[in-house]
């Protein structure tokens, strides 16, 4: 029965490991758990384990908590504007930072965890309890297929600390309260933890399941998130230049685990982007490996999907600079097309001449609820939207939204792997990739069906990417090889919304794209009619703020009487460039309290390089 659950995360058990008090109680509690009479079967295990999916996997996260989430969640990015100042990056050493508690606590400009070993350490009760409880109780196999799921979570937590925090201090066993020095251990080297981690990714893939059961984690599902964290880490090391043998070692790791999930031909391209991120039901999905499910009847619900309905507003929307990156759908970039309209930057135009992935990721017309009057509603249906100035049904509004949130697909996999490929072909001795490389990636997200209403717009399929003829795009940087620019067009219009964007910025050590100043097409948003499309910047309120800029570089601001002028690229309403930062910002400090505690203790809690 056990293996046969339906998973619904926010049910998930959370184990309590508690000792029987006896002085108060002389019999083990009804209502929670003996740890050394716990251990006892299969069943125990996965009970204790269930407590982690809705921390790793959280999808759309529950009701209006947004931590974790697209749309809501990451919201710091180089492709997204908010009016008046854009958020800013952390710039002073906070108080405190930290938690001993296993809720959930991110940093959204990091895009990743507090300092917290809350989850090293329930992994290695795990690990422990498997090895000196539960062995003798389970088989061997299972004893292998556990410890692989513990070890799996482990480099999964280590993998996010790494992210935000670079050098962080390495637990691989349970720490005794009364162990000083184990307990205030200064950091490791990042290179010593994620070697660390890299051979707990090894032992995951070699002994984990291949199926655990539905909706379970197995080998294919760990293969695809080792995919993600090799990539993050081997591109962090060489970009940064930290050290070319660990970055090439990554890498290559990152390579083999995503071909386990594209070999294994469980998965494919099969049906339309939109599908992806509206269906009520991801149940069989052929690109999905993992999703987390919402039922209404559970109270298992969200709000992402009401952020997506063409009302509510986010508060940071997709400027101009993004909206440029989209490919046309020649497989051209937009200076170099062929296509009809190519050059008008009217949404309409837009979702008929770029990649379908413009059209399936935003209403095709402008709407004020964005700042920049271009609309996010990937995470919607195209119903939702009908109901604009209506009432939403439960679907789409509020936090009672049931559609269920893919947490891992196959693009991401193929995606992953054609990166590492590349960095490792052009910097580290690797194979060349070839064009059946792009062909099994990048080509095969191409080839995806379009639903309907897509092609009664007029969308189209993008043709192939050719290594024979690659875009040539005068935008591209210099210290960027073509493919690799193309590969990084990919990943940013596949995952817009989605939680890649900064920390793909970060490992590529080109941060300075949130340095607005950069390029004033990050202050701008697509080509409109004010008087027809945003009559609501027309109200004396907004004389002497609404503008727009003509191609030319004229700024065309609203007087009360020259309406009918305000034709141009939407100039977001007094948006200002965000605080100046350094490389410093690429991790994030610890606390003053943490290093003092540190210290009252007699050791030493090293704070992160440059802060």
């Amino acid at each position: 029965m056990m293996k046969n659950i339906k998973l619904i995360y926010s049910l998930a058990a959370v184990i309590l490991l508690a000792s029987c008090n006896k002085n108060i109680l002389d019999r083990p509690p009804l209502t929670s758990y003996v740890d050394e009479q716990f251990w006892r079967n299969e069943d125990d295990i996965r009970m204790y384990v269930n407590s982690y999916y809705p921390y790793y996997f959280s999808g759309y996260n529950t009701s209006f908590t947004a931590d974790y989430t697209p749309v809501r969640g990451y919201t710091f990015s180089d492709d997204l504007t908010g009016k008046n100042v854009q958020a800013g990056f952390e710039s002073s050493v906070p108080t405190s930072r930290g938690s001993t508690s296993e809720a959930a606590a991110w940093l959204q400009t990091y895009a990743g965890p507090t300092w917290d070993f809350a989850w090293v350490r329930k992994s290695n009760i795990l690990l422990d309890r498997l090895e000196n409880v539960a062995k003798p109780n389970i088989s061997e196999d299972a004893y292998r297929h556990w410890t692989a799921v513990a070890r799996f979570f482990r480099g999964f937590e280590y993998s996010r600390l790494v992210s935000v925090f670079g050098d962080v201090p390495y637990f691989d066993k349970v720490v005794a309260d009364d162990d000083l020095p184990g307990l205030y251990k200064d950091r490791d080297d990042r290179g010593v933890v994620m070697d660390n981690v890299y051979d707990d990714f090894k032992y995951a893939l070699t002994n984990i399941r291949d199926n655990d059961g539905t909706q379970l984690l197995n080998r294919y599902i760990a293969a695809a998130f080792i995919s993600r964290f090799m990539l993050f880490e081997g591109t962090y090391q060489h970009y940064h230049g930290i050290d070319a043998a660990r970055a090439k070692k990554y890498l290559e790791f990152a390579v083999e685990a995503a071909e386990i999930v594209m070999s294994s031909n469980k998965y494919s391209f099969g049906r339309d982007f939109k599908s992806l991120f509206s269906s009520e039901s991801l149940a069989g999905h052929p690109e999905v490996l993992l999703y987390r499910v919402y039922d209404a009847a559970l109270t298992v619900t969200h709000c992402i999907g009401s952020y997506s309905n063409g009302t509510e507003v986010v508060g940071v929307d997709p400027n101009l600079v993004l909206i440029k990156s989209f490919i046309a759908n020649d497989g051209k970039v937009w200076q170099n097309s062929g296509v009809p309209d190519v050059e008008s930057f009217e949404i309409a135009d837009l979702a008929k001449t770029r990649d379908p992935r413009f059209e399936a990721s935003f209403v095709d017309r402008a709407l004020t609820a964005s700042a920049t009057l271009l609309y996010g509603y990937k995470f919607a249906s195209r119903d939702a939207i009908t109901y604009i100035g209506k009432t939403y049904p439960a679907a789409w509004g509020s936090n009672t939204n049931t559609s269920d949130a893919p947490v891992m697909r196959l693009a991401e996999v193929v995606l992953n792997w054609i990166e590492a490929k590349a960095v490792l072909a052009e910097y580290l001795g690797g194979s060349p990739v070839t064009q059946e490389d792009i062909d099994k990636s990048i080509n095969a997200i191409r080839l995806r069906p379009l639903d309907a209403a897509a092609t009664d717009k007029g969308v189209q399929q993008t043709a192939p990417l050719m290594l024979s003829a690659l875009p040539d795009d005068p935008d591209r940087e210099a210290d960027v090889p073509s493919l690799i620019w193309e590969i990084r067009r990919e990943r940013r219009m596949e995952f817009v919304f989605e939680h890649t964007r900064l920390l793909d910025l970060k490992r590529w050590e080109k941060l300075d794209y949130m340095d607005f100043s950069t390029n004033p097409d990050y202050f701008l948003g697509p080509w409109v009619n004010v008087q027809a499309e945003a009559s609501a910047y027309l109200t004396d309120t907004y004389i002497g703020r609404t503008k727009v800029k003509q191609s030319d570089g004229t700024v065309i601001t609203y007087d009360g009487s020259n309406a009918a002028s305000l034709v141009g690229f939407w100039m977001v309403d007094n948006a200002q460039n965000r605080n100046p930062f350094t490389d410093q910002a690429y991790l994030a400090p610890v606390g003053q309290s943490q290093i003092i505690q540190y210290e009252e203790k007699g050791y030493t809690l090293t704070q992160t390089t440059g802060w």
